[in-house]
C-alpha cells in the first residue's frame, strides 16, 4: 500500500495534512459535547440554577455540534478529492504500463484480468483512501482522547467499556479470519465474469450463428452464480456486525447506568435521625453528571473502535487489489527499447534474417528454426506455409512484438533489439490478420495516430486499397462514422482500411499478414498492382494463403514446421520445391499455374 501511496502528488499530500488538521478540529469539538451536557446535568439537578446558564451551554454545545459538522464536510472533500486524484494516477499508471506490454505479458495476465485490474481494483482502492483516510486518522485520535478523558471516572465503568471493547475485537477478528481467503476469490472469480461477458460480446455473431444462447447463458450463469455465492457469504459473516454493534452500543449504555445506579444509592449522606446531608446530595449529582458524560464518552470510544475494526474488515480485500494493481506496475518488461534511431546509410527498407531460432514464452519446441533470409529495398519478399508452420510468428520479431531467442533480426542493417522501439515501429506499417477498427470516423481510422492528417493524403490512401469505391457510398464520405471493431463495415471492407491506414503512413517497410484473405481475386490483383506503382520503393512482406496473391513476388519463402523448404520466384519453386508444388496445386490447376490466370 506504501508503495501506491508514494503516487500522490504535492498537492494531494497538502490535502492529507490539511484532512489531519479539521479531523483533529473535529475530535476536539465532538468531546468537547459532552463536557456541556456534564454542566447542563449538573445545573438541573441543582436547585436555584439559571435558565440563562443552561441555555448558554446548550447554544454552545449546538455550536460544538455546526463546526464539527463544518469540519467533517471539509474531510469528506478533501479525502474525496485525495482519493479520486489517487485513483487517476494508478488508473493511467496502469494504462500507460499495459500499453508497454508485449504479447508475452499480456498473456501472463489476460485481457479479463487487466480490464478488472484497472477498473475494479483500483475502485477498491479509491473507496478505501476516500472513507480510511477519515477513518484510520479519526478513530485513533478520537479513542486515545476519550480514554483520557474518562481516565479518572468510576474505575467499574471503565471494566465495562474495556470488556465491550474486547468483545468488539474478538468479533471482528472472527469476521476477519472467515472473511478474508474469500476476498481473493471474489477477485479472481470477477475476473471470470468478465471474461465470459467479454467472450459473450465480441463473439455474438458465432454465438447466435450456432444457436448458442443457451450454452453461453450457462456459462454465465455458472461464474456468476458462484460470484453470488462468494458475496453471499461474505455478506453474511458481515451481518452479524451491525446487530452485534447495536446490541454492544445499547448494553453497555446500560451497563453504565445500572452500575452508576448502584455508586450513586452507596454515596448516601445522612445524619443521625436519618435526613439526607447536602454533602451526600453534592456528590450524588457530581456522579449523575459523570455518569452521563461516562456514556457519552464510552459509546464514542466503542464507535471509534467499531470504525478502525471496520477498516480492518475492508482492508483485506483492498490489499488483494492492491497486490493485483502492483503485480502489472511491477511487471518486468521482456522487450525494452534500445537507443538507436535511424538505420546505416544506404540500407534503408532492407531487411535480413540471420539464423533466427524462436519459441513462445511457455510454448516448448521451437517455431522456428535458423531460418536466414534478406528482402532488399523495394523487393516484394512473400512468405508462404501449411497452417502452424510459423508465418505469423517470423513477421512478428520484425516490429518486436517478440524477440528472436537465437540469431538476430536487421532493419535497415541494424539489429532491432538496438533500435528505440518507437522509431524502429515508425518504419513500418503493419495489417495483420485481423483487420482492426476503432470507433470514429473512415478518416480517423485512416489516419490513426497522425496529429495533423490530410484530407487528399486520406483518399489517395483509400484509392490505393481500393475502397473508395465503397467509402464514396457511405452516407458522409471519408466523415463516416465507423463503429467500435469496425461491426458496421464488412470484413473485406475492414481489410481494405486497414490497408489504408498503413499506406497513409507512408513507411520503409510493408508487413501483410495474410491481409488480403478477405477480398476477392479481382480487387486483391489490382490492390497488389496499385501498391507495387505508388509504393515501389518500400520493402513489402506478405504473408498469404492464395497462390495467386503471392506468385509475382520478387522472392518468396516457403516454411515447413518452422523452417525454410524452398526460397526463389514462382517458376522456380515450381521446379525444385516440393512443399510449395503440393500447395499450388491443391489451389490451382496446371494449366492455371502455367498462363498466370488466378
Amino acid at each position: 500500500m506504501g508503495k501506491l501511496l508514494k503516487n500522490l502528488t504535492k498537492r494531494e499530500l497538502m490535502m492529507v495534512i490539511c484532512a489531519v488538521a479539521f479531523i483533529v478540529v473535529q475530535v476536539w469539538l465532538e468531546l468537547k459535547m459532552p463536557d456541556y451536557m456534564n454542566e447542563i446535568t449538573r445545573l438541573v439537578e441543582t436547585e436555584g440554577s439559571k435558565m440563562s446558564a443552561i441555555l448558554k451551554n446548550g447554544g454552545l454545545m449546538l455550536l460544538c455540534a455546526l463546526f464539527s459538522m463544518f469540519a467533517s464536510v471539509i474531510t469528506g472533500f478533501f479525502a474525496a478529492r485525495v482519493a479520486s486524484g489517487l485513483s487517476m494516477g494508478l488508473r493511467e499508471k496502469v494504462f500507460k504500463k499495459v500499453m508497454t506490454f508485449n504479447n508475452k505479458e499480456i498473456g501472463q495476465f489476460s485481457t479479463s484480468s487487466l480490464i478488472t485490474r484497472t477498473t475494479n481494483d483500483i475502485t477498491q482502492i479509491q473507496f478505501l483512501i476516500a472513507i480510511g483516510l477519515q477513518a484510520l486518522i479519526k478513530a485513533p485520535i478520537h479513542m486515545v482522547w476519550a480514554i483520557t478523558k474518562i481516565s479518572n471516572k468510576q474505575w467499574q465503568w471503565s471494566v465495562v467499556t474495556l470488556c465491550a471493547v474486547m468483545v468488539i475485537l474478538i468479533m471482528f477478528a472472527v469476521t476477519v479470519i472467515v472473511a478474508f481467503p474469500k476476498f481473493k476469490v471474489i477477485q479472481s472469480l470477477t475476473d471470470g465474469i468478465n471474461r465470459v461477458t467479454r467472450e459473450n460480446l465480441i463473439g455474438i455473431r458465432v454465438v447466435r450463428a450456432y444457436n448458442a444462447e443457451n450454452f453461453q447463458e450457462n456459462k454465465f450463469e455458472e461464474v456468476n452464480d458462484e460470484l453470488t455465492k462468494t458475496h453471499l457469504f461474505t455478506g453474511r459473516v458481515m451481518a452479524f456486525i451491525g446487530p452485534t454493534m447495536t446490541i454492544i452500543m445499547s448494553g453497555i449504555s446500560l451497563a453504565i447506568y445500572w452500575i452508576g445506579s448502584y455508586i450513586i444509592d452507596g454515596t448516601k449522606v445522612v445524619d443521625a435521625s436519618g435526613v439526607p446531608q447536602m454533602d451526600g446530595v453534592v456528590k450524588r449529582i457530581d456522579i449523575f453528571s459523570d455518569m452521563v458524560v461516562f456514556s457519552s464518552y464510552a459509546i464514542q470510544i466503542v464507535m471509534s473502535f467499531m470504525m478502525l475494526s471496520i477498516m480492518f474488515v475492508i482492508l483485506p480485500r483492498v490489499m488483494v487489489s492492491v497486490k493485483r494493481v502492483n503485480e502489472v506496475i511491477d511487471t518486468d518488461i521482456s522487450i525494452t527499447s534500445g537507443n538507436t534511431d535511424k538505420g546505416l546509410p544506404g540500407m534503408e527498407g532492407t531487411i535480413e534474417f540471420r539464423d533466427v531460432s524462436f519459441k513462445y514464452p511457455d510454448g516448448g519446441d521451437n517455431v522456428l528454426h535458423k531460418i536466414s533470409f534478406t528482402a532488399n529495398k523495394g523487393e516484394t519478399v512473400a512468405i508462404i506455409g501449411a497452417t502452424a508452420s510459423g508465418k505469423s510468428s517470423l513477421i512478428n520479431l520484425i516490429p518486436r512484438f517478440y524477440d528472436a531467442d537465437e540469431g538476430a533480426v536487421y532493419v535497415d542493417g541494424i539489429n532491432v533489439k538496438e533500435y528505440d522501439i518507437h522509431a524502429l515501429r515508425d518504419k513500418i506499417g503493419y495489417i495483420g490478420q485481423k483487420a482492426i477498427m476503432f470507433s470514429g470516423t473512415v478518416a480517423s481510422n485512416v489516419a490513426y495516430s497522425i496529429d495533423s492528417p490530410s484530407e487528399e493524403g486520406i483518399k489517395e490512401a483509400i484509392d490505393i486499397a481500393q475502397a473508395e469505391e465503397f467509402v464514396s457510398k457511405m452516407s458522409e464520405g471519408i466523415e463516416s462514422p465507423i463503429s467500435q471493431g469496425g461491426t458496421n463495415v464488412s470484413g473485406g471492407q475492414r481489410q481494405r482500411l486497414s490497408i489504408a491506414r498503413a499506406v497513409y503512413k507512408k513507411p520503409e517497410i510493408y508487413i501483410f499478414d495474410d491481409s488480403f484473405s478477405a477480398l476477392d481475386y479481382k480487387t486483391d490483383r489490382i490492390l497488389r498492382t496499385e501498391l507495387k506503382n505508388k509504393t515501389g520503393d518500400a520493402t513489402k512482406l506478405i504473408v498469404a494463403q492464395r497462390i495467386g496473391t503471392i506468385r509475382d513476388a520478387d522472392k518468396i519463402i516457403v516454411l515447413e514446421d518452422g523452417a525454410i523448404a524452398g526460397i526463389g520466384k514462382h517458376k522456380d519453386l515450381m521446379k525444385n520445391c516440393q512443399v510449395y508444388q503440393e500447395i499450388a496445386y491443391s489451389q490451382l490447376s496446371k494449366e492455371e499455374l502455367e498462363d498466370g490466370r488466378e
